[in-house]
């Protein structure tokens, strides 16, 4: 290992030589004395032989919360407490590409050690508002709903709203292989630990060229789920800052908010909607917005699925993120049984950029094609029932004539990867 590496290694793992006692363990945190330290500052518990990370949650006048990284089982009072000199940081480099790993930057995927020489600190605050480029160019990801009627654009932030079941993962895959994004950085928080290595061998053809996989698992504690996000956001800045254009996607933003209720629970936060604390909701801003496009460097585009519980929207989860997020794509349980692949909702969703990154020709294409939709649905009953005289609406008219057209240009198999341009000309002639 290089010298200058190892510099690093030690310095980052640097102890204090004072230590605090556990005072008292319950569920979910740890009650210590005898340390001066701050919110967010880690700590190593060293618990038998085993060193154990945590994280300081709480302050009282002389004592202070911790919550540990892992689980607690093991650890018992007495058992002291180091402070970590350093905040948490974590390696990064080129290396990580093609790996999948969890949010401490260890290997997971059986490859081998990986040597990094760089460092980034796992929180920080998003980019200043006005250092912001504007977004004025389209993103890419090989799907002919999204490119054509949804049009994302660099540095955007897009939330998908799913239930379970609807086909989330698939779009998920095929957005990372479609995307024309440089580096891909990919957040698996939350779910089961199962659907890792079918995420990648199924949606994703086991193919990780210039892909980054983080990974914090539901038998994962509360704070590794959390930090498992920002630390994948950590890893997208970095080469954000090394000029690429990067696509960040995170499944799930709900498991997310919920490894923070653990947490909020925990330390005594009062309950508001659906058992949220006030600090899950503040917390999504804190990561959303540390996507975008920063002038002179390159841009995150971010990719958010939100677990949509009922397929209802008004969740206080799902509606926080829509508020903050600059688009949103909705899956439709009902286009999924009607056999429509990827089951995008087209009505329900909408790109706030679209105006800024397409020519007008296109836009003129989208917005027909979404009018000409919106009068299939609103007269479908009477259609059905054969209430409906052909030649009393020429408008709906087209829209009947054009019906099936429309549905061939919604439907896309997963293993299909539509360029931009080809995409926008389907568009117009579907709606010509």
């Amino acid at each position: 290992m290089p010298l200058k590496s190892l510099r690093k290694r030690i310095k980052s793992t640097a102890l204090s030589p004072a230590y605090g006692m556990i005072q008292s363990i319950n569920a979910n945190a740890i009650v210590a004395t005898g340390l001066k330290v701050s919110i967010g500052q880690s700590v190593t518990i060293l618990a038998g032989d085993e060193r154990r990370l945590g994280m300081v949650t709480s302050l009282g006048a002389e004592s202070f919360t911790i919550t540990p990284f892992g689980f607690i089982e093991g650890m018992k009072v007495g058992d002291r407490v180091l402070l970590n000199r350093r905040s948490l940081d974590i390696p990064v480099g080129e290396k990580l590409l093609g790996r999948v790993v969890d949010p401490f930057m260890n290997p997971i995927d059986g490859k081998g050690a990986i040597h990094l020489d760089d460092y980034e600190p796992i929180m920080k605050s998003p980019m200043d508002a006005m250092k912001r480029g504007l977004i004025d160019e389209h993103f890419s990801v090989g799907i002919k709903s999204i490119d054509g009627l949804l049009t994302s654009g660099k540095g955007q932030k897009v939330g998908i709203f799913a239930g379970s079941g609807v086909g989330k993962s698939t779009l998920m895959g095929m957005i990372v292989k479609g995307s024309e994004a440089t580096i891909k950085v990919v957040a698996l928080i939350g779910e089961r630990g199962r659907e890792v290595p079918e995420f990648i061998a199924k949606n994703l053809g086991n193919d990780l060229t210039n892909t980054v996989i983080v990974v914090a698992t539901s038998d994962d504690s509360a704070l590794m789920r959390k930090y498992g996000a920002f630390s994948a956001m950590s890893v997208a800045e970095y080469f954000k800052r090394k000029g690429h254009d990067v696509l960040f996607m995170m499944d799930s933003v709900t498991r997310f908010a919920m490894a923070q209720r653990e947490i909020g629970l925990a330390l005594g936060e009062p309950p508001t909607s659906k058992g949220y604390p006030p600090s899950s909701l503040t917390l999504l801003p804190q990561l959303m917005e540390r996507a975008g496009k920063e002038d002179g460097q390159g841009s995150i585009t971010a990719f958010f699925t939100v677990l949509v519980e009922g397929d209802d929207l008004s969740d206080p989860i799902a509606d926080q993120s829509r508020s903050i997020l600059d688009g949103h794509i909705v899956l439709s349980r009902e286009l999924t049984d009607r056999g429509i692949y990827p089951p995008v909702d087209i009505l329900s969703s909408a790109s706030r950029v679209i105006d800024d990154v397409t020519t007008p020709e296109h836009l003129a294409a989208a917005r027909k094609f979404r009018h000409l939709l919106a009068l299939l649905k609103e007269n479908e009953m009477l259609v059905r029932i054969g209430a409906y005289q052909r030649g009393t609406d020429p408008q709906l008219d087209e829209a009947l004539a054009k019906k099936e057209r429309m549905e061939d240009f919604l439907r896309q198999s997963a293993q299909e990867v539509l360029p931009f341009d080809q995409t926008v000309e389907m568009l117009k002639e579907v709606v010509s």
